[in-house]
């Protein structure tokens, strides 16, 4: 985590501030389930569902207690009120052990400016 943003900052790439606000998490309830972007859901792996995005993108969640995780966008929802943002158990494992809500800060990292200063794009 702190290679990338360390990558970010040298690269002079800002974090695109998405939204806060509270974060939930699922975990797959059936075997053979598919996200919507055609991924299946799988509870060990840092993955996001958000209203809007493209997905394969990545975003930094923040959590107000410090700690944060990168997700790959490949849902959508979350379809609660007031939720914007459901999280893989995974992920939300990693913000909080504890947990069944949380207050974050989101933003979408650009990897393509990244890629591109380290000569990979």
């Amino acid at each position: 985590m702190l290679q990338l943003l360390a990558l970010m900052i040298v690269s002079q790439q800002p974090l695109q501030h998405v939204a806060q606000g509270k974060a939930s998490y699922y975990t797959v309830t059936s075997s053979g389930a598919h996200t919507a972007s055609g991924d299946r859901l799988n509870d060990a792996i840092y993955t996001c569902a958000m209203r809007k995005g493209e997905f394969g993108a990545y975003y930094l969640v923040v959590a107000d207690n410090g700690n944060s995780v990168v997700c790959k966008l490949n849902d959508r929802g979350p379809y609660a009120a007031g939720r914007v943002v459901d999280l893989s158990q995974a992920a939300m494992r990693q913000l909080d052990t504890d947990a069944g809500t949380l207050k974050v800060k989101i933003f979408k990292i650009d990897f393509d400016g990244v890629l591109g200063f380290i000569g990979l794009r």
